[in-house]
């Protein structure tokens, strides 16, 4: 089977950097579009898998050109909770007005964004933990909140001829290193489904996060096209 292309957004923090080493550790070919791409770790940046494209959010000709080289696009871009003066529009306009003509213009159907419980599906169900979750992030950041709800109504509204997937995740923990990457990404099974549900947990370490976005990537999830999963560690696994 031809394993796709995957073009990663947000791939040079932590969890950026899980993904590439999942992708890269099963023999994907992978686009890494970077505005720093020296925080790429040198063991994965000379990977002849591995392509870095230099760009910004802003600069829509370099990020064409990554889209175009690929058949499946995994965002992990996402606001900070530290940074108070952020723009909650950014983000939201750079899938509306930059990603998905790049994705049309391109072919590229498929996409995975990152997403957090902020969001809220109607068929999740009422949790203990979610209110006092989601009141703290607008306490502590607004702009993070209102980007997260932006991005969510952005895909709902904007990408209706795009099979995308929003992934809500909660607590990420882990590192990044090769060996933190190889413990953590055997760390139990992957819960999908909605808030609520049985299984469902607040937290999954970032190698495993990305051990199962991989899977999806290859397997497609087609169950879950314009749809916003949690994916949490599953409980008691």
């Amino acid at each position: 089977m031809s394993l796709p292309t995957v073009l990663v957004l947000g791939g040079t923090g932590p969890a950026g950097i899980c993904l590439l080493r999942e992708l890269l550790h099963r023999k994907h070919k992978v686009v890494a579009y970077a505005k720093t791409p020296s925080k790429v770790p040198e063991d994965l940046a000379a990977d002849p898998l591995l392509e870095i494209v230099k760009g910004e959010l802003s600069n829509n000709q370099a990020l064409a050109t990554a889209v175009a080289k690929c058949g499946v696009v995994v965002s992990l871009l996402g606001p900070q909770l530290s940074d108070k003066s952020m723009d909650p529009s950014v983000l939201p306009r750079f899938y509306k007005s930059s990603l998905f003509p790049a994705m049309r213009q391109h072919g590229v159907k498929r996409v995975f964004a990152m997403g957090t419980l902020s969001i809220v599906s109607p068929e999740d169900s009422w949790s203990i933990l979610l209110p006092a979750m989601v009141m703290f992030v607008r306490l502590l950041s607004s702009g993070t909140y209102r980007t997260i709800i932006g991005i969510g109504e952005t895909f709902e509204n904007e990408a209706k001829d795009l099979d995308w997937t929003i992934f809500h995740i909660a607590g990420i923990p882990g590192e990044s290193d090769n060996k933190s990457w190889a413990r953590d990404r055997e760390d139990g099974k992957t819960f999908v489904g909605w808030i609520g549900e049985k299984g469902h947990t607040y937290s999954q370490k970032r190698a495993a996060l990305s051990r199962w976005l991989v899977n999806a990537v290859e397997g497609g999830l087609q169950d879950w096209v314009r749809k916003m999963p949690a994916v949490s560690k599953l409980s008691g696994s």
